[in-house]
């Protein structure tokens, strides 16, 4: 039976609840959101003379759960108005509309008695076939529905979503003994389809896999940083994005998290999992314990390893906690020698062999950590699962790590990561002695553009499930090759289309990426069918070079500086007018130079966690490479739905003067950046170069023809002009902006207003562009935009002067 997902019940509305509710209805689905009755009522609504009869008083905690998470951040919710999908209620009064929904999925506290009295009532009033899953992190499933009905237990299982559920990917499935099979192959794919996780199907062991793995990493981390000597700065400079972890590295995400929750699941594997070799380490250090005992528990109480402090001064400093002294002190600069062999490894990938070479403490802390790692995981299979690749998709997904344990072994070598093991006093699970008798040194290989794993149980090289979807570049760039320079790289996708991938520092646009890009369209006009402009890093683009701007502006080269903002423009506007569909696939943040890329495609296939906007005002310029003409011309293009023709243009001024940066791709249809009916969305970004590669054939096999170049562009002369020159002048009087952010300010009027025509006149893309790159070129002399652009570049972060 093809089984469809158009409404689900959450029941309980805590964070995690709310979270879940609110991702089911980021993609769409009509989501009951329940929770328990108040017992007594609230100071409010006493004054206001409610009972606890009233409809408001008894929905109090859903509404209040929900509406305190739809208000957090980041928001758990691609766009506000998504929310109405979602309806509230209570276990009392609306328990029987589970009786109309696909999924009814468990969000309630991590008590057995409990899940198992709210299980007994669902199972009342749920329609066979009906699917229900608990969000458990670590209450075995079997317990869960022993003696609940045949019907209930082949269609139950455990869901385990990761916190918050909007951002983290990690999907583990855990089926109880009589979980059908196809119940767990729907929901595989569902979760990477439709809710755009990796889905990981694990074994019902205590804390699955993720936190299993998970939490065995940060208490070995606690354990050796006393043995080391080291402090909690060093070993969040080791763990952070170095190694391709978050910023916030090993302690401060503890603090995030918070330490009881970390205490709470390693004592569940310490109670749980008496037969673990490194049982022991599960065991708290003294340092955790007096934490604990204190309340130091981390963002929640104000302080755990880090504790923000305001002086009398006003300013604000974060101390650090010394685990010696067990007392708060300024934070100590963390620097070693082996991290900055690394400086100009762009891969984290390829740091790895370097980092466990240093001659200093570092090196020493890696091969410790990444030794008792490797023994560790090898020794959970087949235990949490059956095949390694499943453990690094868990690492990966649920903790936000570049690389899984198995690629990180790789990395450094089998024989290396053995010695590791060895100096530690371990010893690796026998299979992988098995394995390297075999001949086989690493447990990952590429063939064909597919990634294959080494399957113990078969004793050899199996491709990984699942890829048919997926295209990942890292495994066609060599053997796809068409073009390359230190740029771009130029890959064939197949079926005639190209991909075009950025190669440069952060993705920035510059003289090598340009000349990739117009290589791409030359290549595609000749032999191929289509383009992409997409890539599989961190983020699509940072947006152009401003470090070469700056420097041709402190030479003043402008004739030099003229010419690259024309060579930006010619190549956006290339984009747009090529004999072949260009499609750009944006995701993480697409700024300035690369959100005006996107706005020049054909079409733009955008991930979800898309953060794109036009942030030129940040460092005293205008768009320069066709982004405030577009805005002008996409004004335009909207005067023929909209009578007010003024307020139009000012909504699209404002996206570029207010730097407005979209929080999600579905946010950027409000900006104008995506177009509704031409531009789309896709959750996984896993499938997003596939995706884009498909509407690309789609486009060229329809019969793709060269757009005729624009000259109907209405711009509304010194009307707007006029309008927008008053309100400069009166924020500048307010004092709500610097007489150089009026400048600014003034200059785009000028450009989206088409200059001071005397009414509204229609004109060519050239002319704005014309217009764009005067205005971009008058601000680059300005000193005031210098010291903008030399503050960027120094601190990452925008100046106001």
């Amino acid at each position: 039976m093809k089984r469809h997902i158009n409404k689900v019940a959450v029941i309980g509305s805590g964070i995690m609840g709310s979270g879940i509710a609110c991702h089911f209805a980021n993609i769409g689905v009509e989501v009951l959101l329940l929770d328990i009755v108040p017992r007594e009522l609230n100071e409010k609504e006493k004054a206001n003379g409610l009972t606890l009869e009233d409809k408001v008083v008894r929905n109090r905690l859903v509404n209040d759960s929900l509406t305190a998470a739809l208000k957090s951040k980041p928001s758990p919710i691609y766009h506000q108005k998504f929310a109405d999908r979602i309806t509230t209620g209570n276990m009392e009064d609306d328990i029987s509309k589970v009786a109309h929904v696909d999924w009814i999925i468990e969000v309630v506290v991590e008590r057995l008695d409990i899940k198992k009295q709210v299980f007994e009532n669902l199972d009342k009033h749920r329609k066979p076939g009906t699917l229900i899953t608990s969000n458990t992190s670590g209450i075995p499933i079997k317990f869960m529905s022993e003696g609940r009905s045949e019907d209930f237990q082949q269609h139950f299982c455990g869901t385990h979503f990761f916190n918050p559920a909007r951002y983290l990917k990690l999907f583990e499935i855990i089926p109880g003994p009589k979980t059908s099979k196809d119940v767990l192959d729907f929901l595989n794919g569902y979760g990477e389809q439709f809710l755009g996780k990796t889905s990981v199907v694990a074994k019902d062991t205590p804390a699955f896999i993720g936190n299993r793995i998970g939490i065995f990493s940060i208490q070995s981390l606690f354990h050796a940083v006393k043995e080391m000597g080291m402090t909690v700065e060093e070993v969040d400079k080791l763990t952070g994005p170095v190694i391709g972890r978050p910023k916030s590295a090993t302690f401060r995400t503890v603090d995030v998290v918070g330490l009881d929750t970390l205490v709470h699941v390693a004592n569940g594997i310490s109670e749980n999992c008496k037969d673990d070799e490194r049982h022991e380490l599960f065991q708290l250090p003294d340092f955790i314990s007096t934490m604990m005992e204190n309340k130091w528990l981390g963002s929640k109480t104000g302080q755990g390893f880090y504790k923000k402090m305001t002086g009398a001064d006003g300013k604000s400093e974060i101390l650090t906690l010394d685990l010696d002294t067990m007392e708060y002190r300024s934070k100590k600069s963390a620097k070693f020698a082996t991290l900055e062999l690394t400086k100009t490894i762009d891969k984290v990938i390829d740091r790895f062999p370097v980092l466990v070479n240093g001659k200093d403490k570092a090196r020493e802390f890696y091969r410790k950590s990444f030794g008792a790692l490797f023994a560790y995981v090898t020794h959970r299979i087949p235990e949490i699962s059956d095949e390694l690749y499943k453990i690094d998709d868990a690492m990966k997904a649920g903790f936000g790590w570049e690389h899984g344990p198995f690629q990180i072994w790789d990395a450094v070598g089998l024989e290396k990561g053995l010695e590791f093991i060895k100096a530690e006093g371990l010893e690796a699970a026998s299979w992988v002695a098995d394995m390297k008798a075999a001949g086989v040194d690493s447990f990952y290989t590429v063939k064909d553009g597919a990634t294959y794993f080494y399957d113990i149980s078969k004793k050899a090289m199996e491709k990984v499930p699942g890829q048919d979807a997926f295209i990942i570049l890292d495994n066609i760039r060599k053997s796809n090759e068409v073009f390359k320079n230190s740029g771009v790289v130029i890959e064939d996708l197949g079926d005639g289309i190209l991909n075009c991938e950025f190669q440069s520092k952060m993705n920035t646009i510059g003289g090598d990426v340009l000349a990739g890009l117009n290589k791409a369209i030359d290549l595609a006009e000749k032999d191929f069918q289509g383009l992409v402009i997409g890539n599989q890093a961190a983020n699509f683009s940072v947006g152009a070079n401003i470090g070469m701007i700056f420097m041709m502006a402190v030479e003043q080269e402008y004739d030099e500086l003229n010419m690259a903002i024309k060579m930006f423009q010619d190549t956006m506007m290339r984009m747009r007018y090529s004999s072949i569909p260009t499609v750009s696939a944006p995701h993480g943040m697409c700024l300035g130079g690369g959100c005006e890329l996107s706005l020049h495609a054909d079409k733009i296939v955008a991930a979800a966690e898309t953060y794109i906007g036009l942030v030129e005002f940040g460092v005293g310029v205008i768009p320069g490479g066709g982004g405030s003409k577009e805005m002008a011309l996409r004004a335009s293009d909207t005067f023929r739905k909209n009578d007010v023709e003024l307020n139009v243009l000012q909504e699209y001024f404002l996206t570029i003067g207010m730097a407005k940066v979209s929080t999600s791709a579905y946010e950027a249809y409000d900006l104008g950046i995506l177009q509704k009916g031409k531009d789309v969305v896709v959750v996984n970004k896993d499938r997003q170069i596939a995706t884009a590669k498909a509407h690309a054939k789609l486009m060229a096999e329809a019969g793709y023809t060269k757009p005729v170049k624009r000259k109907d562009v209405k711009v509304l002369g010194k009307q707007a002009l006029g309008m927008f020159l008053v309100g400069t002048d009166s924020m500048e009087a307010g004092h709500y902006i610097s007489e150089h952010d009026k400048k600014i300010a003034d200059k785009l009027a000028y450009v989206m207003a088409g200059g001071d025509l005397s009414e509204a006149t229609m004109v060519t893309e050239q002319y704005l562009l014309d217009l764009e790159r005067e205005a971009f070129l008058s601000l680059c002399t300005e000193r005031k935009t210098l010291e903008r652009i030399q503050h960027m570049l120094k601190t990452g972060k925008p100046l106001r002067n």
